[in-house]
């Protein structure tokens, strides 16, 4: 496509010779543009027009406009669906078997889409398109998300010319860990300043499309618009939540009955379908005591607030296509990339990285931050029985291969494309499908090669027909499903799932074979009501045998549920693990994974600094944020040490004496000395030039992680959320910091365990 062709004739002088012109490459004529909206965590029954009764007006709207496909399905998790999105090919074909976080070395499950699986938007940008990726990207490998790595897989690697957002699984929605192209950023404003990712988001969308409207009004656009939300951290300003206040009083089971009715009166779903009971591992309602009530509503109060906040800042960006005219022509689809999470577990969670430095949350611990959750004090999720709800009327949830974790939300919009309005849709189709539709509709055939590459074929089924036609017969007729286990195959109408537990921390190889296959005619029992494998036991065999057949083809196997030794192996033959680590002042923030690991070890954190006449102010080294973490610091002419556990406990400990004018070294050393081997307490020192000028006891330390969502370290300041409350961030150090040296001692512990619980927490 770019290969220089010249029609011209070229003779001794200008004056004999004939000039040509390249032509840029041109979109179709009257081509939409597209724009993917992708909400996270978002259950079957949660928005508006699903049935729930959590406001989403602009959602809402863009159903009424367009059609609403109530039989459309992903891959149960983030990264997985994601990869289907936007290439149409099957997750285990991207290399995306399971999260990034979880790449082993098998086709399947490496975590790197491969280029001969060509991403929509390098097949766009070859036809004329401006290509813009927003918000949640969790498409690279965990240690190609440093500033060390290659860059071939961010955003601007796959054929999108701008980026704004994350590339983790999840972020602060308040000080999130924002990147811009290919580099780091901080936040425009403070939340002191009103800041709120939600908004940032929707900003940039209108800033990109002006820019590019601006010089040339012709050129259509693809937009891939990822929102943080609804994945946890539900966060959202004070308002927004207490809209909510007393609004699910009635519990989860009341709720999801309303919602179950709603969805039958709206034909949301077919008649008939049946509404299968409460598990025994959901709490009774009736049973809890008045505080796990209070505390359970209000988690649900917090969410729904952060979703209407949601929906209003997408409603923003419809708003401003319309009124620049953009809107009629502009193709919309709105998925969600899996179903509700239960992250949170029975009782909700106020700080994630508690649970995976195994501290569990009481209900009495819970309750003392009632006040403040969805505030910049807490990093909530609620309890699963609203999962179970959220989920409506369907059997488990995200991760898992029934329907809870598979079936989701999808509007598509296009009022210049679609004559039919405020139609349902309930063919079958699949993430893999998006691509092929978009492809057809705009005349397209998949290209055989982009930039030099050879290219797979395209897996899905496009569904533009039903655009006009809501009684077609469905095209997508076969679609396996595997995660971290759990495995699942649809043909025709019906479908086979075997659930495996995922939940139970396996190091050895699992039994497969043990699962308990159901079979379930989906095409007459939506929610998996009725299982019919003793009835039938021949075509649950005949599924059985398909879905080995479709494992093999689509890179499936090897089946491994060993999650954990997955996560290890992985960062075992990825980490560049030394001894010492030296930092330069003033970089991007360094991600977890690739940063020293100064957990359940004796370390040395030593600053050559040069401190003027007049005094210096500032942080020398701090990791983590104000969920978990530690710095290293100067304030008042004195040495500073913080290391706060779990936001639960600040040990802080200050220099006797003033820090001298001139060049000196000041050191902190933690010499562990608790026996155990995770989280080990162990005694703080701080010595200025060599003398010790302060000691504290740290009775316990996290032994997993400082924070879910990459607050990574940083020389010369502090990053996003601030350790401690004594200073604020970024409190760049004002001095001149020549560099920091970190030495570590001891083998490096890992419970493994544990590192299964991180791993999950951080989809």
């Amino acid at each position: 496509m770019d290969k220089k062709e010249f029609k011209g004739s070229i003779g001794r002088y200008f004056d004999e010779s004939t000039p040509y012109w390249h032509r840029r490459s041109g979109a179709p004529e009257n081509a939409p543009n597209i724009l993917f909206i992708v909400l996270d965590d978002v259950g079957y029954g949660q928005l508006s027009c699903y049935g729930s009764d959590i406001a989403t007006p602009n959602l809402d709207r863009l159903a009424t406009e367009g059609l609403q496909y109530t039989n459309f399905h992903t891959a149960a998790m983030c990264s997985p669906t994601r990869s289907c999105l936007l290439t149409g090919r099957n997750h285990h074909t991207n290399g995306m078997g399971c999260l990034a976080e979880y790449a082993m070395g098998y086709p399947g499950y490496d975590a790197r889409i491969p280029k001969e699986n060509g991403f929509l938007s390098e097949i766009l940008s070859m036809n004329g398109y401006a290509c813009y990726a927003l918000g949640k990207w969790h498409l690279a490998p965990e240690d190609e998300t440093n500033m060390a790595s290659t860059k071939k897989r961010w955003p601007l690697g796959r054929g999108f010319e701008r980026f704004y957002g994350f590339l983790g699984g999840h972020t602060d929605q308040y000080e999130p860990n924002l990147i811009s192209d290919n580099h780091y950023i901080t936040p425009p404003k403070s939340f002191a300043e009103g800041y709120h990712l939600n908004e940032d988001l929707a900003d940039k969308a209108i800033e990109f499309v002006t820019d590019l409207k601006n010089i040339d009004p012709e050129k259509p656009f693809f937009m891939y618009y990822a929102l943080g939300a609804m994945h946890a951290p539900h966060q959202a300003p004070q308002e927004w939540i207490d809209k909510y206040k007393g609004k699910f009083d009635q519990g989860w089971e009341k709720w999801r009955q309303e919602v179950y009715q709603r969805q039958l009166d709206t034909g949301v779903i077919p008649p008939g379908t049946e509404l299968p009971p409460r598990p025994e591992w959901i709490q009774d309602w009736e049973t809890l005591s008045d505080d796990e009530k209070r505390l359970y509503a209000r988690f649900m109060e917090v969410f729904a607030g952060f979703f209407e906040h949601t929906d209003y800042h997408i409603g923003r960006v419809i708003d401003f296509l319309k009124n620049i005219g953009q809107y009629d022509n502009t193709m919309i689809i709105l998925v969600s990339d899996n179903g509700a999470s239960s992250e949170g577990g029975p009782h909700g969670s106020i700080n994630e990285a508690c649970l995976y430095n195994s501290v569990a949350f009481t209900v009495e611990e819970n309750m003392k931050m009632l006040d403040k959750l969805g505030g910049p004090e807490s990093y909530p999720n609620y309890p699963w029985g609203w999962t179970w709800a959220g989920n409506t009327p369907l059997k488990r949830w995200k991760r898992e291969t029934h329907e809870g974790g598979v079936a989701d939300p999808m509007i598509v919009n296009w009022p210049a494309g679609i004559t039919t309005k405020g139609e349902k849709r309930r063919q079958y189709c699949h993430a893999i499908d998006l691509v092929p539709t978009v492809l057809e509709v705009l005349g397209l055939n998949p290209p055989k090669s982009i930039d030099g590459t050879d290219q797979s074929p395209i897996e899905g089924t496009g569904f533009a027909y039903t655009f006009e036609n809501g009684e077609s017969e469905g095209r997508h007729l076969t679609q396996y499903y595997e995660m971290a286990g759990c495995r699942a195959i649809y043909h025709n109408g019906w479908k086979a799932v075997a659930w495996h537990n995922i939940w139970r921390l396996q190091w050895e190889s699992a039994n497969f074979d043990d699962d308990q296959w159901e079979l379930y005619h989906v095409a007459e029992d939506f929610s998996e009501s009725r299982d019919l494998s003793e009835q039938f036991p021949d075509k649950l065999r005949e599924l059985q045998d398909l879905w080995w057949a479709e494992a093999g083809r689509y890179n499936v196997l090897p089946l491994d549920n060993r999650m954990a030794q997955r996560v290890l192996d992985f960062r075992s033959s990825h980490e560049n693990v030394r001894e010492e680590y030296v930092y330069y002042p003033y970089g991007a923030p360094v991600a977890e994974g690739a940063a020293v690991d100064t957990k359940n070890r004796s370390h040395e954190i030593c600053a050559e600094v040069e401190m003027p006449p007049d005094g210096a102010e500032g942080v020398l080294l701090a990791h983590g944020g104000r969920y978990g973490g530690y710095t290293f610091y100067v304030k008042d002419r004195k040495l500073h040490y913080v290391y706060n556990f779990l936001n639960l406990q600040h040990h802080h400990m200050t220099s006797e004496t003033e820090i001298p004018e001139g060049p000196c070294v000041l050191k902190f050393q933690y010499e562990k000395t608790g026996v155990e081997k995770l989280g080990a307490g162990g005694v703080g020192r701080l010595f200025i030039d060599g003398r010790q000028v302060a000691q504290v006891e740290i009775p316990r330390t996290m032994g997993i992680r400082y924070h879910l969502a990459d607050d990574g370290l940083c020389c010369g300041y502090d990053g996003q959320t601030p350790v401690t409350e004594d200073y604020r961030s970024p409190f760049k150090f004002t001095g001149k910091l020549n560099r920091v040296v970190v030495t570590t001692s001891g083998e490096r512990y890992y419970d493994q365990e544990l590192q299964l619980k991180v791993a999950k927490a951080r989809q």
